[in-house]
């Protein structure tokens, strides 16, 4: 297990749907230590496999002192919402503000493929939506309505990590995408 390098905004990783987890095995185990690794070095709330260039359905996260992961989650939002700064480890530097649901019942399954459910709100419940979107391919300034998002971008385009080599990404051309069955 080891601190992985963070995929930064363009890679094209980060905006590929993330496959379903199908296979609770110790490759699944060390991708979830390597991300738990990863997120606290960097240190961060939350961190999604494709942020570190794998494309399957898994997160961390480590809001207020809680220390988690989740496999293919499902979410439940609440209708009331929250507006307030969101970061991304993704987008180094940078926050703005996202309007979130201000409660989430997510569920899902740990390393081990039993059955979770995490309930929470304000920043476990911000972490969460935040999270899964990455495995929907979504970046939270997606969310920003057009002159925040066009604020965004600006601000992006003005960091030194603006234009780094985005590294190569292969997808199989197996109908597994490279995975055994």
């Amino acid at each position: 297990m080891s601190v992985q390098p963070i995929r930064l905004f363009g890679d094209p990783v980060l905006r590929m749907t993330a496959q379903p987890v199908t296979t609770f095995d110790k490759e699944l185990r060390n991708l979830v230590k390597d991300l738990t690794e990863t997120m606290q070095h960097a240190p961060g709330a939350g961190l999604a496999a494709p942020q570190i260039g794998v494309s399957l359905r898994v997160f961390t996260y480590y809001v207020e002192g809680e220390l988690g992961h989740l496999v293919n989650p499902d979410l439940s939002l609440s209708e009331e919402e929250q507006d307030g700064p969101e970061g991304c480890l993704s987008l180094p530097g940078l926050t703005f503000d996202c309007l979130r649901a201000y409660g989430v019942v997510a569920k899902g399954f740990n390393m081990h493929g039993d059955p979770v459910t995490i309930e929470g709100t304000q920043l476990l419940a911000r972490c969460i939506q935040h999270e899964t979107d990455h495995l929907d391919g979504i970046i939270f300034i997606d969310r920003l309505d057009e002159e925040h998002r066009k604020a965004a971008m600006k601000a992006i385009r003005e960091t030194e990590w603006a234009g780094a080599v985005v590294p190569q990404v292969r997808i199989s051309p197996h109908s597994t995408f490279g995975r055994a069955l």
